[in-house]
């Protein structure tokens, strides 16, 4: 049982906090918080963890680059969301590059617009192929899909979650 102590004592983990002074009345605290470290766009997509599917896909068109250099707002369709299209739907998006670019640059509008800069009408995405956004109650709806999660703030935009792909209307 002793060797067992020795060899916790040496764990700093098993070791006691260090003592604390009570601060003086007219001393500021002195704790502070690290904020949350922001990434660029490509950056917090991958950070969030559902969104490999759009990293992927970002990739395979070239646009890693893009998205990391400009300012942007990104409608960000999750894993499941890339899971709910028909799969002849996929195949057609992911094996034509031209259209892959389209799609992807649909979700995509230049500067950062927050939830509360979203007003209802057409919005031109980066692709050149205006979304709608409207209002139901406080929810935002893009093309009639409601905004998941908002405001996820990057270093060069925002992003806003998407439950569904938004898939741009036929020529």
């Amino acid at each position: 049982m002793a060797l067992t102590a020795a060899a916790c004592a040496d764990d700093l983990a098993d070791a006691p906090p260090p003592p604390t002074i009570a601060p003086s009345s007219t001393a500021a605290p002195t704790t502070t918080l690290m904020p949350a470290k922001l990434y660029d766009l490509v950056g917090t997509a991958l950070q969030g963890g559902d969104f490999s599917q759009l990293a992927g896909m970002v990739v395979d068109a070239g646009l890693v680059e893009t998205l990391r250099t400009g300012e942007f707002t990104v409608f960000a369709p999750t894993n499941d969301a890339f899971r709910n299209l028909p799969l002849d739907v996929l195949h057609s998006v992911q094996d034509d590059e031209t259209t892959l670019a389209t799609v992807l640059t649909y979700h995509v509008v230049p500067g950062t617009l927050m939830l509360a800069d979203l007003q209802d009408g057409p919005l031109a995405t980066v692709a050149g192929i205006d979304l709608t956004v409207s209002h139901q109650g406080d929810t935002v709806l893009i093309n009639g899909v409601p905004i998941v999660a908002g405001d996820v703030k990057a270093t060069n935009g925002v992003v806003h979650v998407m439950g569904d792909v938004l898939v741009p209307p036929a020529d």
